[in-house]
């Protein structure tokens, strides 16, 4: 069905939802959906790549744009993979590019990041450094969190569909964690299975299993497996960790005892590093060292800089810095990373380093006066990216450099303006590729005091 035949269609073009129709797709938006156009209206559409054409169906219609899923792949783009197709999505779910060369992968995300600095942020001048290629497609992921769920009056464990938080895409082997993780899933989903437990329903709040969380230490060859339940009587769970949820709540965080091993070892250049459960880690270990090698190279590091590292976690990015710093001091608003961070300092013989548990908002001020302004200043933060007072906060340390590491353009975009009307000038970025067969992007920028 064309859009012209539908009968959905409004007065205004607009396509409404669940209205179906074709079309070509011209290019890829940031998160990865495929963009098509229909009188000028603008249509995002899931599971399809540049070139396709397309049926689909409106999930959302608003003015100015809607959003569609892929119901069928009329005509394939020349860059889709023969031995792929719409329908293999559904053995990796978390993996939606994989239809798609890794080459144009590459392209793509270095593209993105450009557009968004440039269309965003209205930033022009720096340098776009080529980006750092995977050094494995498939099979990289240090961490993966499944979900229960019941059908056909058997438990299943996988991951909720795109949009369907009340379903659950059942897996035997996700191709983007490791054969090692999949096996422990395995095993416990069995032992669900054989103890004739219930999972999670999100409707009526009954059931016990709700989440399995795995965990992997690449280099130490550590498997961490952390079991998420309702409050609920039964069997010793052959997991390392369990987690209880008392209500509806729909995360995976409470109250945790430990039934086996209560860290995660892991290690990241020279560095032997140790976790807890809820302190982050960069999920995808070997690019962690590629990342972190181009953020010391923005650095410039010469051995006597004091360096801020800001939204410092366990404090690997600070303390793989330490050798070329005069003194780093790491900021986190997580207590647990920043004691994770202490330990790691002292059982990596790192005395030049101290971490200290404060919001970067309030913290930033008393961390002046009580180790004076910073030469250099490293930041990774979350996905949104920091606020304009934040950006203000920095500012007023008035280092001469710094270096930012970014795990969404769209949010670097305008914290890159803000730098750059203070008076610092962008002066490169790197894209890092982290998360191959998906559209996620991470990069590094610098910044140098105009």
């Amino acid at each position: 069905m064309t859009a012209t035949e539908s009968t959905g269609t409004g007065k205004d073009g607009r396509l409404r939802r669940g209205e179906e129709f074709e079309a070509r797709i011209e290019t890829l938006a940031y998160g990865g959906r495929g963009i098509a156009r229909r009188d000028g209206y603008v249509v995002f559409i899931g599971g399809a790549l540049p070139g396709d054409l397309v049926r689909a169906q409106i999930s959302k219609s608003k003015k100015g744009y809607a959003e569609a899923n892929t119901v069928e792949i009329l005509e394939p783009s020349p860059d889709r993979l023969e031995e792929t197709d719409i329908h293999q999505g559904e053995a990796c779910p978390g993996a939606p590019w994989q239809a798609m060369e890794y080459g144009r992968q590459l392209e793509f995300k270095e593209e993105q990041i450009g557009d968004a600095l440039s269309r965003i942020g209205h930033l022009e001048g720096f340098e776009l450094d080529p980006i750092v290629p995977a050094l494995e497609q498939w099979r990289y992921r240090n961490k993966v969190e499944y979900s229960f769920g019941e059908q056909d009056g058997e438990v299943v464990l996988g991951f909720h569909p795109r949009g369907r938080w009340d379903d659950i895409l059942h897996i035997e082997d996700c191709r983007l964690s490791s054969e090692a993780t999949n096996q422990a899933r395995n095993e416990v989903l069995e032992w669900a299975r054989k103890e004739g437990l219930s999972a999670y329903d999100p409707h009526d709040h009954r059931g016990v299993l709700r989440n399995l969380v795995v965990r992997e230490g690449r280099r130490t060859g550590q498997v961490q497996t952390r079991l998420v339940t309702s409050v609920a009587n039964f069997p010793k769970p052959p997991v390392d960790l369990h987690t209880v949820i008392d209500g509806p709540s729909g995360n995976t965080s409470g109250p945790t005892g430990v039934l086996g091993e209560e860290v995660l070892r892991e290690r990241i250049f020279d560095l032997n590093i140790q976790l807890s459960h809820d302190a982050f880690f960069q999920t995808n270990t070997e690019m962690a060292e590629k990342l972190y090698g181009v953020a010391a190279d923005y650095a410039g590091l010469t051995g006597s800089e004091k360096l801020f590292d800001l939204y410092c976690g366990v404090g690997t990015i600070g303390l793989s810095m330490a050798g070329q710093a005069g003194h780093v001091w790491g900021l986190e608003i997580v207590q647990d990373a920043i004691e994770n961070a202490k330990r790691n300092a002292i059982a990596n013989n790192i005395r030049n380093a101290d971490f200290v548990a404060a919001n970067a908002r309030t913290g930033l001020r008393p961390l002046i006066e009580q180790a004076g302004k910073p030469d250099v200043i490293t930041i990774d933060p979350p996905r949104a990216g920091l606020s304009a007072k934040i950006v203000r906060r920095v500012i007023e340390c008035e280092a001469k450099r710094i270096v930012y590491i970014s795990c969404n353009p769209t949010t670097l975009a305008p914290n890159a303006a803000q730098l750059v009307e203070a008076g610092y000038k962008l002066v490169r970025v790197r894209p890092v590729d982290m998360f191959p067969q998906t559209p996620h992007i991470e990069c590094v920028a610098q910044f140098d005091l105009a």
